[in-house]
């Protein structure tokens, strides 16, 4: 079974969503020693640019059209990225709220391997799915609590789990579970210590579902 594990902090081991991700990780290499990981932090990847270039080499490839070298380079780099997915039997990623949505270089990846009769296909009418990917499980992490009744609700502020989650579904994601972790960072470090326990539990309680 081969795992995408990604990542999308850019703090390394001072990251909440990477040490619980991280654990999940290590829960499920001891439940099953067939398990492979391929971990692709957005931050270390050394992601190209998704410019005017790479839109160019992206469009000549659809169209069968040279490429020149360098476009033939950030297309193959492109095409790399999209294999990776192609390749994954289950998907783990976690990401911290930025500014309630999610860190730029997560949806720069998302960009890059999003191409049409990739990962989804479009016929004019309707969105279809290029992936069959069984399961996957989303982290996310964030200092406040969105709840609605409250002045934050989250119907009004969380751009962060919506996204994500319908962007995996798009792409192939049959079955899908999340874990929130609410007030991971705030003035409070004990109510922070306490829910990210929380929600390292809630995690690891998924194990077994996403390897069967």
């Amino acid at each position: 079974m081969n795992i995408l594990h990604i990542q999308s902090s850019p703090r390394a081991e001072s990251s909440n969503s990477i040490e619980l991700t991280n654990a999940f990780i290590s829960a499920c290499q001891a439940t099953k020693d067939t398990v492979s990981v391929d971990t692709l932090n957005v931050w270390t990847e050394n992601l190209p640019e998704f410019d005017a270039g790479a839109i160019g080499a992206k469009y000549k490839a659809i169209k069968g059209v040279g490429l020149d070298a360098r476009e033939t380079e950030v297309w193959t780099r492109i095409q790399s990225l999209i294999g990776r997915f192609q390749k994954a039997d289950r998907i783990l990623l976690g990401a911290p709220m930025w500014n309630f949505s999610v860190p730029y270089k997560l949806k720069q990846l998302i960009d890059l391997v999003a191409q049409r009769n990739f990962l989804f296909t479009y016929d004019g009418n309707e969105y279809g799915l290029a992936l069959s990917i069984d399961k996957a499980i989303t982290l996310y992490t964030r200092g406040s609590q969105f709840l609605e009744g409250s002045a934050i609700p989250a119907s009004r502020f969380d751009h962060q789990a919506p996204y994500i989650d319908f962007w995996l579904s798009l792409i192939g994601v049959h079955n899908l579970r999340s874990v929130i972790v609410d007030k991971a960072w705030n003035l409070d470090a004990k109510e922070s210590e306490l829910s990210i326990a929380d929600g390292k539990k809630r995690l690891l309680e998924n194990v077994d579902w996403f390897l069967s």
